[in-house]
């Protein structure tokens, strides 16, 4: 065998004698210790619905503090992986300036009262987002990302900064509480900075056809790339619950919100379904997740799109740290897995099982339960349900009898603990103007329905492996800018 055909041995890393650098540890601990204050702030503040202004600039309330709790520890936790994962690098203790930088920039943009340091703090986010995009800067791949999605952060701040000033006219307000407490009409004015407000809040959560950025951000650090997707793109949802009162002011602008997420919702989905490897699924999935997070804004459900960014950061962020573990190299055999097959039983288990958890849930919170859009949150979660119990019943090694028993005792509880969640957050969500507001119930939302059945079942059945056309056109949508793809193996050891 020569040394052209013989495989490369990868093996553990060798044990190294060298201390780790006093900052990174230093940045870590500082983290975990502002997760432990957040988490005794947020005790103080949920015992009153009074919000705490701090220099006319900041405002403390239960958005912020839920969300303080969340990014700090999604910080902590980045910044205690990337001890070991960034070890060697040569800017090991510039990459956790950064992420710690970070951390506090998105602390005090949720607490941000003022409009001019809400869109300072807004764009100096983006900023540090593409420096750890580009934080290979010997890489021309990496060089050429950071610069696109800087070029989208730097739009998505001047699009802001467009809405808030439109606002400032309209309401004479310079704070975004003064904005959310004015007494708004749907006027012009207001119309264009909500329509502005919603594209800067669609740029910074990657929703179509906002998704280049993100898909060609697979050249930063995984630990850089877990906060991006459990923290960065979650920006639009607070932002969208920061002016809720001026958002749903109009009927006809919360409609084309959920338009505007179901659309990124369903072809999210179709568009991970082309992808051949993790980071590349992953960042489809995110832009559909952001798509089912503005979905439920749109709905009026301000809450369960916090509590649906929270717990989507979990799971992405253990998606993203736990990568490496999902690739296996092994030589191809032509053959393609397929999961087991349900059969009656399979589809009938699966089916009472969603339609079963649709009940936990519009019981356990009271939404779903009268003639509105909370009919369309139930239904969303009775698919995801549907789509979810079937992939475990198909790709479960176990008899079929315990699969199909496992299905309900498994999910019906999951449920149950999303429902308790979801309580949990709307009622943290202390101080903030609106945070429950549903609509009534329109063609729209109907059509909606069911546009995400058909998907459902369009995916579920395989149809759309049949053309040809379609999977051109959606290979076509997730190709990253140009520069940013990596073609060739020694392209990664350039630097």
């Amino acid at each position: 065998m020569t040394d052209e055909t013989r495989l490369p041995r990868v093996g553990p890393l060798p044990e190294t004698t060298a201390e780790t650098p006093r900052l990174p540890v230093a940045l870590t601990r500082v983290v975990w210790v502002l997760w432990a204050v957040s988490l005794a702030v947020a005790g103080l503040r949920l015992s009153s619905s009074e919000s705490w202004s701090l220099l006319g600039l900041f405002s403390v309330d239960g958005l912020t503090v839920v969300m303080w709790v969340v990014v700090t520890f999604f910080s902590g936790i980045v910044h205690s992986y990337s001890l070991r994962y960034m070890a060697g690098d040569s800017r090991f203790t510039r990459f956790f300036g950064t992420v710690f930088a970070f951390t506090l920039v998105v602390m005090a943009l949720v607490a941000a009262d003022s409009l001019v340091a809400f869109v300072a703090l807004w764009l100096t986010m983006g900023l540090v987002m593409a420096t750890l995009i580009g934080h290979v800067d010997s890489w021309t791949h990496a060089r050429t990302a950071a610069a696109h999605a800087r070029r989208s952060f730097v739009g998505s701040s001047a699009l802001l900064a467009v809405s808030f000033a439109a606002l400032w006219w309209e309401t004479g307000a310079t704070t975004v509480s003064g904005v959310a407490s004015a007494e708004i009409t749907p006027t012009w004015t207001v119309v264009f900075a909500v329509a502005v407000l919603l594209l800067a809040a669609m740029i910074q959560s990657a929703l179509l056809p906002f998704h280049t950025w993100l898909l060609s951000s697979m050249t930063a650090p995984t630990p850089a790339s877990a906060l991006m997707h459990a923290g960065f793109v979650n920006a639009g949802g607070i932002l969208l619950l920061r002016f809720a009162p001026v958002v749903t002011v109009d009927d006809g602008f919360m409609l084309a919100i959920v338009a505007v997420g179901a659309t990124s919702a369903i072809l999210g989905k179709l568009l991970k379904t082309v992808q051949t490897d993790v980071k590349s699924q992953l960042g489809c999935s995110t832009v559909g997740q952001m798509g089912f997070m503005f979905m439920q804004a749109g709905l009026g459900f301000f809450a369960a799109a916090i509590t649906h960014l929270i717990l989507h950061g979990f799971y992405k962020a253990y998606q993203f740290l736990s990568a490496g573990g999902s690739v296996e190299r092994k030589s191809p055999d032509g053959k393609r897995t397929v999961g087991q097959s349900t059969g009656i039983a399979g589809v009938a288990t699966t089916v009472l099982t969603a339609l079963a958890g649709g009940v936990v849930f519009a019981v356990a919170t009271g939404e779903g339960t009268a003639l509105d859009s909370g009919l369309l949150l139930a239904g969303l979660v009775v698919l995801t349900t549907m789509h979810a119990a079937r992939e475990t019943a198909r790709h479960t090694d176990l008899p079929a009898f315990l699969r199909y028993g496992a299905v309900p005792l498994l999910f019906l509880p999951a449920i149950g603990v999303y429902a308790a969640v979801y309580k949990l957050v709307e009622h943290a969500l202390v101080g903030v103007p609106i945070v429950t507001a549903p609509t009534e119930l329109t063609p729209v939302h109907v059509a909606v329905g069911a546009a995400f059945l058909v998907a459902y079942v369009v995916i579920e059945s395989g149809v759309y492996r049949r053309s040809t056309r379609l999977y051109v056109t959606l290979v076509n949508a997730t190709r990253p800018a140009a520069g940013t793809i990596v073609t060739n193996r020694e392209e990664y050891n350039e630097y």
